[in-house]
């Protein structure tokens, strides 16, 4: 079947599920493959449950023409949710890449277009090569703005991503060490990072938004057209901005050259935001948002699902940025809670993955930085329990709650940072 015949069904049965334990009435599903999974095993479980299609790359899995057969499931679906996007030329998108940051920027930017049009956005974490199509395909009406959040930790990810969102605008937060494992070098890193740019470029689309403090970001646009922005003191930007406060929460200001500041009071932590608030007013300014609805929208976004959310749970003021951590997010979370006033500190730090060869000389780092901070120190897994360090070591984070349980405390600030798999996330309970 022709993507666009598919189409004309997604059109009347617009509800996309790959989980066939999900499948609203009227819906599409889509048999995908994984390593443990075939999709087209529960194509017919789909449509009992309320599915009126399954898109299906098994011959042997077909019966009435409920049944759609294609070549490969996974490849259709990125193909439908790249022509949706195709037919909503009036409806600016713009896509978000980088290494740390993008979720937070992403739904910052979100908050601010919103103030003047609609806008849809990756929700949570649906920034691969599954999530991206699907993203897509929840896109409506050809007005307003998409706000595509996309990640890798491969070489040609971005790229091959780019192809399917095709941006009218790229952003790419900031490029570090995470993933050696995938990308081989920070070199690596950069390049499947700039595929965006190499797109935007390529493709001759309106441009970037670029971080103009950031000489990685600025070596990597190169001539590309850019709104560009950055802190106090950088040259040849619209807009600047720098931190006024950061204990906890980050009070920031921003203006244009001879212009009054603008002063926001926001709910994020860690002094890092400055760069994803900075990305959000560049955005705003550049679709006409007025600096009043700006202000109003980063003073009242509250950042959640454990990235650099501040929690008083009656015991201990927690700061818990347990999503992700690689090292250059783990510096910067160590660096702002170095600078956070209290008179009891405490850091949980779990382990960074897909390091590869650099695993071990990173978790050092990390814990010198550590020791620096005058704070007390838990390392959570084999990776910080391999590095020189006089700290407490728990193998994971089972036996962390074992021993919060056993010896509960209380009065600290506490910074809970770690890779989404050591699973710290569970910790605020008990703390």
């Amino acid at each position: 079947m022709e993507i666009s015949e598919l189409y004309q069904i997604f059109l009347k049965h617009h509800v996309v599920t790959t989980d066939s334990r999900r499948t609203p009435h009227g819906s599409i599903f889509f048999a995908l493959r994984g390593e443990t999974f075939d999709g087209n095993q529960y194509a017919a479980k789909a449509l009992e449950q309320g599915c009126s299609f399954a898109v299906v790359d098994d011959a042997k899995i077909t019966g009435d023409e409920r049944f759609i057969l294609v070549e490969d499931v996974l490849k259709t679906l990125q193909q439908l949710g790249h022509y949706h996007r195709e037919q909503m030329p009036g409806k600016m998108i713009i896509q978000v890449t980088g290494t740390n940051g993008k979720t937070t920027t992403k739904e910052l930017v979100s908050a601010v277009l919103s103030q003047i049009a609609p806008v849809q956005w990756t929700q949570g974490n649906l920034n691969n090569h599954i999530g991206v199509p699907l993203t897509l395909l929840t896109l409506e009406d050809d007005n307003g703005f998409g706000v595509i959040e996309t990640g890798a930790n491969h070489p040609g990810e971005i790229a091959q991503l780019s192809e399917i969102v095709d941006p009218d605008m790229g952003l790419i937060t900031n490029v570090g060490r995470a993933h050696l494992e995938g990308f081989g070098s920070f070199e690596g890193v950069k390049k499947t990072k700039g595929e965006l740019y190499d797109y935007i470029r390529r493709n001759g689309k309106i441009g970037i938004f670029l971080n103009a403090s950031d000489e990685n970001l600025v070596e990597m646009a190169g001539d590309l057209p850019a709104v560009r922005y950055g802190l106090t003191g950088t040259p040849n930007v619209e807009v600047w901005g720098e931190v006024v406060e950061c204990n906890p929460f980050v009070k920031f200001r921003y203006r244009q050259e001879h212009t009054q500041w603008h002063t926001v009071q926001t709910h994020l932590i860690g002094a890092y935001n400055i760069h994803n608030l900075m990305t959000a007013v560049a955005v705003g300014m550049q679709f006409g948002v007025p600096f009043s609805l700006i202000n109003e929208a980063l003073a009242n976004y509250q950042p959640t699902n454990n990235r650099s959310e501040f929690r008083d749970t009656g015991r201990n003021h927690l700061i818990i940025d347990a999503y992700n951590a690689n090292p250059t997010s783990m510096a910067a979370a160590l660096d702002n809670f170095h600078q956070i006033h209290a008179d009891k500190k405490m850091m949980i730090l779990g382990d960074m993955r897909e390091l590869g060869a650099d695993s071990a000389q990173e978790h050092q780092h990390v814990v010198d930085m550590a020791a620096a901070c005058g704070a007390e120190v838990w390392l959570v897994g084999q990776n910080f329990a391999d590095t020189k360090n006089h700290f407490r070591l728990f193998p994971d984070v089972e036996a962390v709650k074992q021993e919060l349980s056993s010896h509960p405390i209380q009065g600290y600030t506490i910074l809970v940072k770690g890779s989404n798999g050591t699973r710290l996330f569970q910790l605020p309970e008990f703390l």
